[in-house]
């Protein structure tokens, strides 16, 4: 099967990441239009024939988590009613991910709630990107292609600006593992940030456990929301003697605060992949940089229309 005989299509959430994705694969984004009825009920149209043929629907669930992800669902539901092959949900930024247990009693677990509403609503497979919890993977009955943006940022930034005597940094113990992939690619060593969360979103980093005197230094996450567990982690490291730290994550949520914390924090420097599309005002910061995933997400699209291996990309 030829790779221009998929249908893409895109939400309103990433259209220049799919625009960018459907360049990579050969082809072009299939005609449809989204819009929304003055009450703001989301309206989908397909402009042309899907019968039959396999379509990937390209949407982060980002802010608004909610409008986008429901514009997904109905996205997925006119597939099906159109008679579509197999469809794919690509899924960059997998919004209610730090949902993923019950952390008090009668709270929801949200994230199993959205896998339970795209399975219900026609998804037959899930493309993630850097899911804040693995075990989101077993909330889905249906197969999910869990990707890491390590190779992007390897490739794009990290390898052409640092080498073996840099120290990457875990910025808590649930990181470690993720910040260990890193370190063991480029050779150099790891440390860990201890810190202690009284509430959501205010973090105090407590103290640093491994050397970085002297060190140019690397913090690694998957994601940045409104940055505070990121600045005070920059100010523990710089306060440890280093010689300057940057940060890569691969979903930049910059709600709230983010972008000014950044601003007047130490980093040097924060990398973050276009999985959520730029607000206006991480877009102007000087200290904000984006990597393009969409060769790397098309890669993958490619491979998995070819049933090829998926888990090469990562050799």
């Amino acid at each position: 099967m030829s790779i221009k005989s998929i249908c893409l299509f895109s939400g309103s959430s990433n259209p220049e990441l799919a625009e960018e994705i459907a360049s990579v694969l050969g082809t072009r984004l299939a005609q449809a239009k989204v819009s929304r009825f003055s009450d703001g009920e989301t309206f989908f149209q397909i402009k042309e024939n899907v019968r039959g043929l396999p379509a990937y629907v390209i949407q982060s669930t980002s802010s608004p988590v909610n409008d986008h992800l429901m514009e997904l669902l109905i996205m997925v539901d006119t597939l099906r009613r159109a008679s579509a092959g197999a469809i794919t949900a690509v899924i960059p930024y997998y919004g209610y991910a730090r949902q993923d247990r019950k952390v008090a009693p009668r709270t929801p677990i949200t994230s199993k709630l959205v896998a339970d509403l795209l399975t219900e609503a026609g998804v037959h497979r899930v493309i993630c990107l850097d899911l804040h919890a693995g075990q989101i993977q077993g909330y889905f009955n249906i197969p999910l292609d869990h990707l890491y943006a390590m190779p992007v940022f390897l490739d794009d930034y990290i390898k052409q600006n640092f080498d073996s005597s840099a120290v990457f940094i875990a910025p808590d113990a649930g990181g470690v593992e993720r910040t260990r992939a890193y370190s063991k690619r480029l050779g150099a060593s790891l440390a860990i940030i201890d810190k202690r969360r009284e509430e959501a979103n205010v973090s105090e980093v407590m103290h640093l456990i491994g050397d970085v005197k002297g060190k140019r230094c690397i913090i690694i996450d998957d994601m940045i929301d409104t940055a505070g567990t990121l600045c005070n982690a920059a100010r523990a490291v710089m306060a440890n003697g280093a010689e300057s730290v940057v940060a890569c994550a691969t979903h930049g949520v910059l709600s709230g605060p983010a972008v000014q914390r950044i601003e007047e924090s130490p980093l040097k420097e924060v990398v973050v992949t276009n999985s959520i599309t730029p607000n206006p005002e991480a877009a102007k910061s000087s200290k904000i940089t984006y990597l393009s995933i969409g060769k790397f997400l098309g890669e993958a699209i490619r491979r998995i229309d070819s049933n090829d291996s998926v888990s090469s990309l990562f050799a």
